[in-house]
């Protein structure tokens, strides 16, 4: 898969080492060769909480039948 930069994907796995977990929405900040991206993820009021290199194997994009959730960090 190929991603664009600014791209909505959503995590396919927990990264305890971060506090985020599978499911969590991210954009795409950069994109490097051999099928890895970096990823911001920021809190509702925008705050970046994380960005994490991840391979692309470890995101995927939004689908239509996504829902989208709200989890506090506290």
């Amino acid at each position: 898969m190929v991603y664009q930069l600014l791209e909505t994907v959503v995590l396919t796995r927990d990264l305890p080492e971060h506090n985020l977990v599978r499911g969590d929405l991210g954009a795409v900040v950069e994109v490097y060769e051999a099928g890895v991206v970096e990823v911001e993820f920021v809190t509702a009021s925008g705050e970046t909480k994380a960005v994490v290199t991840l391979q692309e194997h470890d995101v995927r994009n939004l689908e239509p039948s996504d829902m989208p959730a709200v989890r506090s960090l506290r």
